[in-house]
């Protein structure tokens, strides 16, 4: 734009002084001495001022255009005016103070002393807006020409902090772009001023009121001030972001460090769950026991996990010791928050590594006046799940059968729980027993109850026999009859026959409704036993008047 003026500017002139040379040239045809006159001249004089006044004002149209460009620029512009206004409140506070200094020296007048009441309020006034604005009296632009804070570099130690590595120099090169859009803007702000310059230059030319010399100055002034705001941010853009360039190479590294090693710990983890995996095919095949292959099985899940946790553990933990030293501290108030927990924990120690209770086993537990029995299905870390079979207990006393039962592992400090199944040993001692008369033959009735329970738990009797010589040798048993036994005891309605024989511990019901009715028909098929109840007699006297009718005397049993 400042070029085309220019060039019409050159063509203007060029043609003002070809007419001047035509007039010449037909004064010389004429070949007529004749001189201007003093109107020509004035004329002419006129004519040049309008021209050189309406050029002066299309150079202040076209500044006002740029100043309108200019104007956009507002954080630039902005920090620039509060600049300049801290630079006149503190021109202006140094005025006032030296009045202030003059009329305390010496100010004798009422007005005077008003005036000095005047100024020491307004210097308190500047004062306090110098305080307001004494980030921009020492430079312009020092917010602006300040890069972003670059935070601690962080330190990647673990995979958790790729991503925080990652969002961290997203989070510097997006402060980064800022910076240099701020650049960016200053440099388009700069080319406008410039344009400006060479305006004012050419308006200097014409200026010879010397109207536009000030404005001239000082927009020469700001445009110094933004030109080294400049190259000053040019430099720190480049330090900046050669220091963002290190930043971003160190956690690229130490991301691509701990890539590397995660996929080692996957590699070392991949090849331990393989010999687990290979290890649970060997015991399932030598191992047929479904009780041991699910007590391995779970032994070998639970070294699967710890060593897994291990590796990982000491892979991530720079300083170990450190780690001993802060969880020696915390264990004391963790083992207090958290003892049934950790009790528990003890209790599955105990109980799969002392061997008391299996998976499969069927266990009586007693738990707050409550008693249940039933087969153990799970024994987990905290806690052992037990099915609620039907048995003599659930018979008698709980009425209910088939729940879920889950016992904390810490139980097996704190409770009473009796294992029916113990150490191979399926079969448990039942009795039954059977009260007769004491007119009966109880003789007969003691070796009919041994004929019965030694008939129908001969198969139990052998099996726990084998059962009990298999675990001599890790029990002290002093008495190993296996035999039923059968025992009498005077009752006060009679003999008791208990019956005590050998039977399944998980079918205990089953043999005995066998073995009861079983007794009951022998008793009933012999005339010198009688099965004994409770019983009354009833005598019914007659009276001194004869009844109406006959009556006899009933003997009710």
């Amino acid at each position: 734009m400042t070029r085309i003026l220019l060039l019409l500017f050159f063509i203007s002139s060029l043609l003002f002084s070809q007419n001047e040379t035509a007039v010449v040239q037909v004064s010389k045809t004429e070949a007529v001495p004749q001189k201007i006159s003093k109107a020509d001249l004035e004329n002419l004089e006129l004519k040049k001022e309008e021209e050189r006044k309406e050029r002066i004002l299309e150079y202040v149209s076209k500044l006002k255009e740029i100043d309108r460009e200019v104007s956009k620029e507002k954080v630039w512009m902005k920090s620039y005016a509060s600049y300049l206004t801290s630079l006149d409140v503190r021109e202006g506070l140094k005025k006032i103070t030296k009045r202030i200094k003059y009329l305390r020296e010496n100010g004798k007048s009422v007005s005077d002393m008003d005036e000095l009441n005047a100024l020491v309020s307004k210097e308190k006034i500047l004062t306090s807006q110098i305080e307001q604005l004494k980030e921009k009296d020492s430079a312009p632009f020092s917010k602006l020409l300040t890069p972003p804070d670059i935070d601690e570099a962080i330190t990647i130690s673990n995979p958790f902090d790729i991503f925080t590595g990652m969002s961290f120099v997203k989070t510097i090169n997006a402060d980064f772009d800022e910076y240099v859009k701020r650049k960016e803007e200053l440099t388009e702000l700069i080319a406008l001023l410039r344009k400006e310059r060479e305006i004012y230059n050419e308006i200097k030319n014409l200026d010879t009121e010397n109207k536009y010399t000030l404005q001239a100055e000082a927009k020469e002034k700001q445009l110094e001030r933004f030109e080294t705001a400049l190259d000053t941010i040019e430099v720190t853009a480049e330090v900046y972001q050669k220091r963002l360039e290190v930043i971003e190479i160190n956690i690229n590294k130490n991301i691509e460090t701990q890539v590397y090693r995660l996929v080692n710990i996957g590699i070392i983890i991949l090849v331990v769950f393989l010999v687990f995996l290979l290890l649970k095919l060997v015991i399932k095949k030598y191992i047929t026991d479904n009780e041991r292959f699910y007590m391995a099985n779970k032994i070998i899940n639970f070294t699967n996990v710890t060593l897994i946790i291990l590796i990982i553990f000491f892979n991530y933990i720079e300083n170990v010791s450190y780690l001993v030293t802060i969880l020696g501290f915390a264990s004391a108030g963790i083992a207090i928050a958290m003892k049934d927990w950790f009790m528990s924990i003890l209790g599955w120690l105990v109980i799969v590594f002392g061997g008391s209770i299996h998976v499969g086993d069927r266990i009586r537990v007693e738990m707050d006046g409550a008693v249940y029995v039933g087969d153990v299905m799970d024994i987990s870390l905290l806690r052992m799940t037990l099915f609620e079979d039907v048995t003599l207990t659930t018979y008698m006393t709980n009425r209910r059968a088939g729940r879920i039962v889950f016992i904390p592992n810490n139980y097996v400090f704190t409770r009473m729980i009796s294992n029916y199944s113990h150490s191979s040993l399926k079969t448990v001692w039942d009795g039954i027993d059977i009260v007769i008369t004491f007119e009966s033959n109880h003789k007969k009735a003691i070796h009919l109850c041994k004929n019965i329970t030694k008939k129908y738990s001969k198969g139990y009797t052998d099996i726990t026999r084998k059962q009990l010589n298999k675990i001599r040798n890790h029990y002290s048993l002093k008495n190993t009859n296996v035999e039923p036994r059968i025992f009498s005891f005077i009752e006060p309605n009679g003999i008791n026959i208990s019956s005590w024989y050998l039977t399944n511990a998980y079918a205990t019901l089953t043999l005995r409704s066998i073995i009861s009715t079983e007794i009951i028909d022998a008793f009933n098929n012999e005339d010198d036993i009688n099965i004994a109840y409770p019983t009354q007699k009833l005598h019914i006297e007659s009276s001194k008047k004869a009844p109406p009718f006959d009556t006899q005397a009933h003997e009710i049993v």
